[in-house]
């Protein structure tokens, strides 16, 4: 730029000014095949102070090349934050039992991140140009990455009060926050349009809206729920209408007498078919009516699962793990998902220690392309933890307390009843506690065509016994609820929404309301915040649907779940 003689410098001053700005002007405008430094990339980053530690500091490429540098760095951090995870634990007899419950969970998460940024890193380096699905996969994974990092961290600091070494994973687990916070930011600048097109069209009939996406290809061994050749198989395995066709690769039933394959659900899992692609269809495991009493795991491996009951309250799968009683919250799950396609239906899942026992998790589903369709999630505290990435519930029940529904993942509920339960004294009721930690996430909570209602027991005590109930409290920073097209009962508290701890991400959630109705609908006494809106076109809303929010009409149509693409009622 020159120097600035003394007698100059307010101008030269003023005119340096001007060009720094021109020039980060340029920067942000420029596409992302464009030349730029190192410097200029890291403006519209989370952290730009942060990325120039990261990027080369000379010369000059493009955000593709950046973005892709980024990951690879993400990666080898990934790498060697499971490593040591890993010689932490080698030494646990020493650890107390907690720790050793949070660095398993770390474990778990560290391991998906290298998988997950394996993925990313490799879909990367194939374009410049990705078009949906495929960015939508790519930073689906790379929102997953951070949410597991935040789990991996929340668990730790639970535990701190019994295990003092945790300190030692402090600063490699925030220089791995920034570092794929970062990862995010670049590839959101380069291969994320920055207006996509609404996508709010399709069916509004709520119950015939089944979307129009690709089906499965066709196998030789491939038959459909409705073809099977046990008659009375297909009879029960029958949910909905005769587009509910699904290719299935295999049956096995569960029956607790030794009449089926297997006596429990967990052997069931274990002995399926392993990273089974989708492609010849669901291995399907039919649970009859009956309780059963297990911790069940589907892990990563274990994917393309269909898992089948006879109905609400008729095929039960309980537990009763708690925080209380020493477990994590993500380990206290009566169930819990990480295998990719899984699918459940027609079945309840319950925790059953109680309001007192606090956290206490009745599903966990960190499972990308999951759907539930016609299941029942019952617990207090805590019961259904939508953990991360895309996930779909269709007429389902949800029963609980204190953020009963929580998590990080994309997700939309349709066609389901939230009933908020009777709390300890003392306790208010909120419906939701969405956990986005980043803006650039491609996260929320959609409730869409759904009804929030008291539990009978609520219900029974509202005579003589307020319980304030609330929509959501805002979990993380970027906390992203929406209810729309919902029916929103008396118990929801005129205000509709509670804060998390004094002005605590108040000005960077986003919560918002569409076209609701019932007597707890008016939003005319809503909370003020600067994140809280009530949104007043269909295009705002459109972004919040199954197209939109979890791409469903790319991979809803195989799991024969029926689903809304667009609006549920009529705009």
């Amino acid at each position: 730029m020159g120097v600035c003689y003394e007698r100059k410098g307010v101008l030269c001053a003023l005119l340096l000014v001007f060009l720094s700005l021109l020039a980060l002007s340029i920067a942000d405008d420029a596409p992302p095949s464009a030349q730029v430094s190192p410097s200029a990339a890291c403006n519209d980053t989370t952290d730009p102070t942060f990325c120039r530690t990261v990027l080369p500091p000379r010369g000059s490429s493009d955000l593709y090349t950046y973005g892709r540098f980024s990951v690879a760095r993400s990666l080898d951090s990934a790498q060697r934050f499971a490593g040591l995870v890993d010689r932490y634990l080698a030494r646990h007899r020493r650890l107390s039992s907690a720790a050793v419950g949070a660095l398993r969970d770390c474990q778990l998460m560290s391991e998906l991140n290298v998988d997950f940024l394996t993925a990313a890193g490799a879909a990367l380096r194939t374009t410049d140009t990705m078009l949906d699905p495929q960015t939508d996969d790519v930073h689906t994974l790379l929102s997953a990455i951070l949410t597991n990092q935040q789990t991996c961290f929340d668990g730790l600091q639970t535990a701190s009060a019994a295990w003092s070494d945790r300190d030692g994973l402090a600063v490699p687990i925030a220089n791995g926050t920034k570092l794929y916070s970062l990862s995010l930011s670049l590839f959101t600048r380069a291969w994320v349009p920055t207006a996509k097109p609404p996508k709010h069209g399709g069916s509004k009939n709520p119950h015939h809206g089944h979307g129009g996406g690709k089906k499965p290809p066709a196998a030789a061994n491939r038959r459909g729920l409705f073809d099977a050749a046990d008659d009375e198989m297909a009879r029960r395995m029958a949910i909905e209408g005769p587009e509910m066709t699904v290719a299935v690769n295999g049956v096995v039933t569960v029956d607790q007498s030794g009449a089926g394959n297997y006596t429990t659900i967990g052997d069931a899992v274990a002995a399926a078919p392993t990273n089974l692609d989708g492609s010849t269809g669901y291995h399907v495991i039919y649970v009859p009516a009956g309780v059963y009493e297990e911790n069940v795991v589907v892990p990563k491996h274990k994917k393309y699962i269909m898992m089948v009951g006879d109905g609400i309250g008729q095929t039960v799968i309980t537990g009763n793990r708690s925080v209380v009683d020493g477990w994590t919250t993500f380990n206290s799950a009566t169930f819990a998902v990480v295998g990719q396609g899984f699918v459940a239906m027609n079945i309840t899942f319950q925790n059953t220690a109680g309001p007192s026992k606090h956290q206490a998790v009745a599903f966990r589903s960190g499972a990308d392309l999951s759907a539930f369709y016609g299941c029942s999630f019952e617990a207090y505290q805590d019961t259904l933890y939508t953990h991360s990435l895309r996930q779909f519930y269709r007429g389902c029940h949800v029963y609980g307390t204190v953020d009963y529904v929580f998590g990080n993942a994309a997700v939309v509920f349709q066609d389901c009843t939230f009933f908020s339960r009777l709390p300890m004294a003392g306790q208010c009721n909120t419906v939701t506690a969405q956990g986005r930690s980043d803006p650039n996430q491609n996260t929320g909570t959609s409730i869409q065509g759904c009804s929030l209602v008291a539990a009978p027991e609520l219900a029974a005590a509202t005579a003589g016994y307020r319980t304030l109930t609330y929509l959501g409290r805002p979990w993380k920073n970027y906390s992203r609820t929406v209810v729309m097209e919902s029916y929103v009962g008396e118990l929801v508290d005129p205000t509709g929404w509670m804060p998390w701890s004094g002005d605590f991400a108040l000005d960077t959630l986003f919560y918002a309301e569409y076209n609701n109705s019932g007597p707890g609908a008016d939003t005319s006494r809503r909370v003020s915040w600067p994140g809280f809106h009530v949104l007043g076109s269909g295009v705002d809303a459109g972004n919040f649907t199954v197209t939109s929010m979890v791409l469903g009409d790319n991979w809803l149509p195989q799991t024969g779940v029926p689903f809304t693409r667009g609006f549920v009622t009529s705009t």
